[in-house]
């Protein structure tokens, strides 16, 4: 019996895909990238869609900020319940109609936002608007994925992410601007819902490159066991849930969560934290969130180039969050003056983006064919967890008068990404090489 020898390193899997996909003419790809960009950038629009206007909703309705808060919680907590079963839904019927769908939700939710006579009906936007953001990372991956060519498959992933940073930076500038402006809220409510149906009719109107369903690129886990799958259950026939006894499923969802509750801790309290900690101005703490976001984009755009030379994943994703980490630890000692701290906020950004495009490839690396949508569902509903349960928790902090734990929380919760990240790639890792042994002739 002659055996076939296959080279099992990480970095000749995707080699295998780029000579099968060379031929895929760029205007192809930037098309499906550019259109996934676009969905996905409206779906972080609408994470802010209610929280720039909490001033004037205080005003309007008499609310406290602890009812402002459980309006984000309700978005998340239906948008994380909702991500991990609409990866199931994307892989029956496919990504293309949940979009659509999705998106038709945005709408919905901005406009009873609009028609809201009290918190009740800013209850229901938010809970519409948590389910249309649910099947968001499902849908876009698994379009990304199947008609996307695997030579620019790491820059379909940096554009992806950078759309996201850049949609939660135009909410706060469109809703707080509009209103504003007009002097009415509800105004920028009708306009965010405007902007969800002009996107809607651009995806209709482009609805053939967006079918995962029509002209599939190859994908080289295709023809051997899936990573991490036994045999027996890299086969058609296996259960719907066979998907949920890997160990790198699990493990991708905590890096996920321990990311988000670094990400959720900077979004939400840097800005009072450093005024607090250092007596900086409102007008200039305000704009650290906006620096941040920034500098996750430029390293996105950065990380796009890495993720196609690596050989291990998770190293990458180790320095660059390690980096990060370092950063706002160093910040949260109150040990520099307020504008390096300042400068040092927003710079760990940077770290955080470069990872980005690496960590959405190891976590295609460490899905099943055939499950594209279900994992990712699963795995990015760890992100809705994590902004859930770190906002109240990073509040009670500065209730308590510990502004410096918030940045040494952020920091504590990235290392722990780390370790996730690291345990993915080494679960990734065996199971290539036990699927490249057992190839015989």
């Amino acid at each position: 019996m002659a055996q076939v020898h296959q080279d099992s390193s990480p970095t000749n899997i995707p080699r295998m895909d780029v000579a099968a996909t060379a031929g895929v003419p760029w205007r192809h790809d930037a098309r499906i990238i550019g259109l996934v960009g676009l969905a996905h950038g409206t779906s972080h629009f609408f994470h802010l869609l209610l929280p720039p206007l909490f001033p004037w909703l205080i005003q309007e309705f008499g609310l406290n900020f602890s009812q402002l808060g459980l309006l984000v919680s309700v978005f998340f907590v239906v948008s994380g319940v909702g991500q991990a079963l609409a990866g199931f839904l994307v892989d029956r019927v496919g990504a293309r109609p949940v979009l659509l769908v999705a998106l038709a939700l945005f709408a919905a939710a901005a406009a009873a936002a609009a028609l809201a006579t009290g918190y009740s009906g800013l209850i229901l936007a938010a809970m519409l608007a948590g389910l249309g953001n649910a099947p968001f990372h499902p849908v876009d991956f698994t379009i990304l994925n199947r008609r996307v060519s695997a030579a620019r498959l790491g820059h379909a992933f940096s554009v992806h992410g950078i759309t996201g940073n850049l949609g939660w930076a135009a909410a706060s500038l469109f809703m707080a601007g509009i209103a504003t402006a007009t002097g009415s809220w509800r105004l920028a409510c009708v306009g965010a819902a405007v902007g969800a149906l002009a996107v809607l009719v651009a995806m209709v109107w482009h609805r053939e490159a967006i079918d995962d369903r029509r002209g599939k690129v190859p994908e080289p886990a295709q023809g051997r066991p899936a990573a991490g799958l036994p045999d027996s259950a890299a086969t058609a026939g296996e259960h719907m849930l066979a998907f949920l006894s890997l160990p790198s499923v699990w493990l991708c969802f905590s890096f996920f969560f321990w990311t988000t509750v670094a990400l959720s801790a900077v979004q939400s309290f840097a800005s009072p934290a450093l005024q607090a900690m250092h007596g900086l101005p409102l007008s200039v703490t305000s704009l650290v969130v906006t620096a941040y976001m920034l500098c996750g984009a430029a390293g996105m755009v950065l990380g796009g180039f890495l993720v196609r030379q690596a050989e291990r994943l998770e190293r990458i994703i180790a320095a660059c969050l390690l980096g990060s980490a370092a950063m706002l630890a160093l910040v949260g000692s109150g040990w520099l003056p307020g504008m390096a701290a300042w400068a040092l906020t927003a710079l760990a950004g940077l770290g955080v983006g470069l990872a980005g495009p690496s960590r959405d490839m190891l976590i295609k690396r460490a899905a099943p064919p055939g499950a594209t949508g279900r994992v990712y569902g699963t795995v990015y509903s760890g992100l809705d967890l994590g902004f859930a349960l770190a906002a109240p928790v990073m509040g009670r902090l500065m209730d308590m008068g510990l502004p410096h734990a918030v940045f040494l929380l952020s920091a504590t919760a990235l290392v722990a990404g780390v370790g996730s990240a690291g345990l993915v790639g080494r679960h990734v890792a065996a199971a290539r090489r036990s699927g490249a042994a057992k190839v015989v002739a």
